[in-house]
């Protein structure tokens, strides 16, 4: 009996340590599709990586980081208070009116949770998908400076394709009659392996002196030349014009294969970040690696945008205490 016992509370343990296992000093971090949230000197990031849910880790000056350190066992998203089953991917978070929502996808759905804190839990008292045909999977919702909210995401329609829809004030659904398509991946660099199913995801937008950013990456994310580019529009529900010298972030300018899937952030220092993630390393994906790099906006030249190389790093997190 005692065998069988012990036997059973080393399963638990195994079973359950990927959440409680606290990272140690310097070990890179690896969530993919990752975004951060900051608020009041705090840095929050989430990611993909746990079967379970979401993981959260926190920093004050976005190189030591701590955790997981979310409320429910690390995370700040645990499998069973919301939507979902399994394939917890690319969480986005949203702060509306004292309360944050988190965007994110299971089960090769959309569903949007909310908490009373970024660290969780996140819930739904109805846990249920958002409305909309076959899987829908990335979710990032954008509100427009005249207060209209806008979830753009990613439909599987021969191929992963940028849709965006208009969001319920509330957040609880989309109104499936405004959708439309944004993009889709038909340049040379978007598909590099002439895939049956080209791959257009991870989309983030943003208005930035009148004009509107959409950010995604393109190729399949196990593909070496995964890689960042953007489009702009005049309206946020397009047309969308690629940039002539897509990517921006690739493994030409990082160094590392299969960068991207991230999502643009502004530091406590004032200045615009995109984190994102690379593959393990430059001979497989892995556990994909969480990364930053400093971008901006032209002064000089409307609609032009550049990541700086030489602000390319790991998120490492920090020493155990």
């Amino acid at each position: 009996m005692k065998k069988i016992l012990l036997t059973f509370f080393l399963g638990l343990i195994l079973v359950s340590g990927y959440a409680q296992k606290k990272s140690t000093a310097n070990d890179t971090i690896r969530l993919a599709d990752p975004t951060i949230f900051y608020e009041k000197g705090t840095y929050y990031l989430y990611g993909t990586g746990s079967p379970r849910g979401f993981l959260v880790y926190t920093s004050t000056d976005m190189r030591h980081w701590s955790g997981p350190a979310g409320r429910r066992e690390g995370h700040a998203l645990l499998k069973g208070d919301a939507y979902g089953n399994h394939g917890f991917w690319a969480p986005q978070i949203y702060k509306q009116n004292g309360k944050y929502y988190m965007a994110y996808t299971a089960d090769e759905h959309i569903a949007i949770a909310e908490s009373d804190s970024p660290l969780g839990p996140f819930t739904q008292k109805e846990q249920k998908a958002i409305s909309g045909p076959g899987k829908q999977i990335d979710p990032f919702i954008f509100k427009d400076k005249d207060g209209k909210l806008y979830l753009y995401h990613v439909r599987l329609q021969n191929g992963n394709r940028i849709f965006v829809s208009r969001l319920k004030n509330d957040l609880s659904d989309i109104d499936e009659s405004t959708t439309i398509e944004c993009i889709s991946a038909v340049e040379p660099w978007e598909n590099t392996a002439n895939a049956p199913w080209p791959v257009s995801e991870g989309p983030t937008v943003v208005n930035h002196n009148g004009l509107y950013y959409l950010f995604y990456s393109a190729n399949d994310f196990r593909n070496i030349d995964y890689a960042v580019g953007y489009a702009t529009a005049t309206s946020p529900l397009g047309p969308w014009m690629k940039y002539t010298a897509n990517p921006i972030i690739s493994r030409k300018n990082t160094g590392y294969n299969g960068t991207g899937h991230g999502d643009l952030f502004t530091g406590k220092d004032g200045k615009l970040y995109y984190v994102l993630h690379t593959h393990n390393s430059n001979t497989n994906t892995g556990r994909r690696k969480t990364a930053v790099i400093g971008v901006s906006f032209s002064k000089d030249t409307p609609s032009v945008f550049t990541a700086d190389p030489k602000t390319f790093r790991f998120l490492l997190s920090s020493p155990l205490k």
